[in-house]
């Protein structure tokens, strides 16, 4: 995936992105980070397709092709968005429903992804059952169950309590690990763009723009012992860093 000179300005005049180059490797996770109104979210729904850039060029087709065959990008938003009168199921398999496949087929597969994200026991309950963190895994299934080619999350988890949040990004690693999906993390979080991440790109104020990029040095398989360990303490300190410079605000120490 890429972005090749990409800017974004509104009817009213307000440039909100760019210009902005970014390459985003088949496979890789990589989070954006920088302070509320700096484009973020812009970039995704750009990458998306839900919104139309103003100059650029953005290149999408080699992550989104598997044996010849498109496959879709998946969204995650900042709120779950899910219809209130449908079961957790049929939230899950609106997007194949919308793709014209049988309830069947989607029931089977809305299955399936419900048990990647631990909520296979919850398939016939509604959203007012669930908790905030429950929510979200629909958020995610519903994206992932059309076997997306990128995977685009725009701070999934802001809203979230501590714990919570902390549970849902190991369990989104376990995720990405046994499906690497090519992931784009949206966050202002210097802690979860860590945590999270094979590379963290910091992003300046509006417009954004790339301000640094950093490769994120982790074991394998990240858990409480990385998130507690002096190298990621001190990979923090120094995204941080950058991120204050960018912003003007004072680094996380």
């Amino acid at each position: 995936m890429s972005l090749r000179g990409v800017t974004k300005v509104y009817d009213t005049g307000v440039t909100a992105l760019g210009p902005i180059d970014l390459d985003v490797r088949r496979g890789e996770f990589v989070s954006l980070l920088g302070p509320s109104g700096c484009g973020k979210s812009t970039a995704l729904r750009i990458v998306a397709g839900l919104m139309t850039q103003t100059s650029g060029e953005v290149g999408v087709a080699a992550q989104v092709r598997e044996n010849s065959v498109r496959q879709p990008i998946g969204f995650v938003f900042q709120e779950p968005t899910l219809m209130p009168w449908a079961s957790v199921r049929d939230n899950v398999g609106l997007p194949l429903r919308l793709a014209n496949l049988s309830r069947d087929e989607a029931i089977s597969k809305a299955d399936q992804v419900l048990s990647q994200v631990d909520l296979a026991e919850f398939a016939d309950a509604y959203p007012r059952e669930l908790s905030g963190g429950m929510k979200m895994r629909v958020s995610l299934a519903r994206a992932l169950v059309t076997d997306p080619g990128i995977l685009l999350m725009d701070e999934p988890f802001a809203a979230l309590d501590e714990i919570t949040r902390f549970r849902l990004n190991n369990d989104l690693l376990d995720l990405w690990r046994k499906l690497r999906k090519t992931v784009i993390f949206v966050t202002h979080s210097v802690f979860e763009s860590v945590y999270l991440s094979e590379r963290v790109v910091v992003m300046t104020p509006r417009p954004g723009r790339t301000s640094a990029e950093f490769r994120i040095e982790a074991p394998s398989s990240r858990d409480e012992d990385f998130r507690t360990s002096a190298g990621y303490a001190a990979q923090c300190r120094d995204v941080s860093a950058a991120l204050a410079k960018t912003s003007g605000e004072r680094p996380v120490r």
